[in-house]
C-alpha cells in the first residue's frame, strides 16, 4: 500500500487490550484510570479477519501491543491465530516482560517471531517507583525465557525522559550490551502537545519514512500516533476503514487529544 505522500504501508500495530499490570507514570494513571468495557473490545475472531484484509492489501509486519498484551487472556491463542494467516512474514510484540517468564516458550511454539521489552532502569527501587510496584526480577527472568524460547532478536525499549538519568542510560545500555539485547532509546513522548522524536536505534518518529497505521482494541484504525484522527471496523467494515486511514494519513504528527498511551498502543 502506497499513501498520499508515497510511503510504503506494510505495518500495522494492533493494541489487544488498553489493560496493564503497571503503572509508569507517563503511561497510565495511577487509579481508575478510563479502560474500555469488555464487550466493545475486539474479539480474537474479529483481530485476525482485520490482519487478513491487511495482508491482502499489503501489510507482511504485525505487532501486539497494549496496554500490556500478555494480560489479555488467551494471549497465546490469538498468536497462534494470527500467525496462521498466509502471506504474514513478521510477527512481533512489545511487553514490559513482567508475566513472560510464563509465555515466552508458548509465544514461540504459537509463531511469535521476536519480540520489544520495555525497560527504563535496571535498578529495582526506582523500576519499582517508575511502574509505581513492579518487581523487576520478573523483567529479567521474562527475558531470560525469551532467549531460552528462541525469540530473536530481542528489543529493549528505553524511554528517556527531559532530564535524562545518564547513570541509568548507561546501566542499561550495559546491560543490554552484556546480554545480547538491542537497545533503542526513545524521548519521551506526550500526545497532548506533539512532542516527539525519532528513535535512537529505530525508525519510530521519523514520519518521512512512517510505514504503519494502528488499530486500537476497540476496533478503530488510526492512520497516526499523533492524529485523533479514527475510522471504525464496525461501523464502516474492514477493508473501507483501512483504505480511509491510509487515504487520510498525515504527512506528520501533530497532536492526539483524545487518547492515551495505554489504549493506542504507543
Amino acid at each position: 500500500m502506497l499513501d498520499r505522500f508515497n510511503r510504503k504501508i506494510n505495518y500495522l500495530r494492533i493494541s489487544v487490550t488498553d489493560r496493564c499490570n503497571l503503572r509508569c507514570h507517563y503511561c497510565m494513571p495511577e487509579n481508575d484510570p478510563s479502560l474500555l468495557r469488555h464487550e466493545d473490545i475486539l474479539t480474537f475472531e474479529e483481530m485476525q479477519q482485520v490482519v487478513a484484509v491487511a495482508v491482502a492489501l499489503g501489510v507482511d509486519k504485525i505487532r501486539l501491543t497494549g496496554g500490556e498484551p500478555l494480560v489479555r487472556r488467551d494471549i497465546v491463542e490469538l498468536v497462534s491465530m494470527i500467525a496462521a494467516v498466509p502471506g504474514l512474514n513478521d510477527l512481533s510484540m512489545t511487553t514490559n516482560a513482567v508475566l513472560l517468564g510464563r509465555f515466552a516458550k508458548a509465544l514461540a511454539n504459537a509463531g511469535l517471531k521476536r519480540i520489544n521489552i520495555s525497560l527504563d532502569t535496571i535498578d529495582p527501587l526506582k523500576f519499582k517507583r517508575i511502574t509505581r510496584g513492579g518487581d523487576l526480577q520478573k523483567v529479567f527472568d521474562g527475558i531470560q525465557a525469551a532467549r531460552e524460547a528462541g525469540l530473536r532478536p530481542i528489543k529493549v525499549n528505553c524511554v528517556v525522559g527531559n532530564q535524562p538519568d545518564v547513570t541509568d542510560i548507561k546501566n542499561v545500555e550495559r546491560y543490554c550490551h552484556e546480554n545480547g539485547l538491542h537497545i533503542r532509546f526513545i524521548q519521551q513522548m506526550d500526545l497532548q502537545t506533539g512532542h516527539f522524536d525519532i528513535v535512537k536505534g529505530g525508525t519510530g518518529g521519523d514520519c518521512k519514512h512512517c510505514n504503519r497505521l494502528r488499530l486500537t482494541s476497540d476496533g478503530k484504525v488510526k492512520p497516526c500516533l499523533f492524529s485523533d484522527l479514527s475510522f471504525d471496523i464496525r461501523l464502516l467494515g474492514i477493508q473501507k476503514a483501512m483504505e480511509m486511514a491510509l487515504d487520510n494519513k498525515p504527512e506528520k504528527g501533530t497532536v492526539s487529544l483524545n487518547n492515551c498511551f495505554h489504549n493506542i498502543g504507543g
